[in-house]
């Protein structure tokens, strides 16, 4: 299937909306294509000096137009596409485009790996003292707070690239156990720079328990 493409450094999950200000004259084109036509058009991920992979999103809402023809304008984010091929402009548009495949999602994932995801996460909030917005664990899943867990950029990606839930939910737990590990010692270690100093008791050493 053929694309226009809006190559970004960002990474877009599946149901998550996107906020987008348009104000290049070939994405202005893009916009407005999509008002008259109803296309989507797929935001491949620029890393690396490369893209492989990207999100398909669609046109909601175009929020601000200025006199410049900038746009602010909120699409959603559908299906996750790996790039065949990209052209520097697609049917004498402005745009870039290309070929891709749509990569199935996996929905493999049992409830307990959902659950037990779902309390680290709530876990790592509260060691940062960051409040934690109740969510349905019905509602959860691996896209729903994946930019809210500390994931760096190339993580997202690599993410980004897992069709299997079951995968997904694995990767971000061990994520989880690792940050949540580093922030304990973080916070043993204040706890000692702040008992430095203070009077405490000690128990002297017997010296005659030692021999010379």
């Amino acid at each position: 299937m053929k694309l226009p493409f809006f190559p970004l450094q960002s990474v877009f999950f599946p149901g998550e909306k996107v906020p987008l200000h348009i104000f290049e004259e070939r994405y202005k084109q893009l916009i407005n294509d999509c008002r008259r036509e109803a296309i989507t058009f797929g935001i491949p991920v620029y890393i690396n000096d490369n893209i492989a992979y990207g999100t398909e999103v669609q046109l909601m809402e175009v929020v601000n137009t200025y006199e410049t023809g900038a746009m602010d304008v909120v699409c959603v984010a559908r299906q996750i596409f790996r790039v065949i091929s990209f052209d520097n402009t697609m049917n004498k548009r402005l745009y870039a485009g290309g070929d891709v495949e749509f990569i199935d999602n996996i929905n493999d994932s049992e409830l307990s790996a959902k659950q037990a995801v779902f309390n680290k996460l709530k876990e790592l909030y509260q060691l940062m003292e960051v409040p934690f917005a109740p969510i349905e664990l019905e509602m959860f899943n691996s896209y729903t707070l994946a930019h809210k867990m500390g994931l760096s950029f190339e993580q997202e990606y690599e993410l980004l690239q897992l069709a299997s839930e079951k995968e997904r939910l694995q990767f971000i737990m061990n994520h989880l156990l690792v940050t949540i590990q580093v922030l304990n010692e973080v916070n043993r270690t204040k706890v000692l720079i702040e008992l430095n100093g203070h009077f405490k008791n000690f128990d002297p050493l017997d010296f005659k328990a030692f021999k010379i």
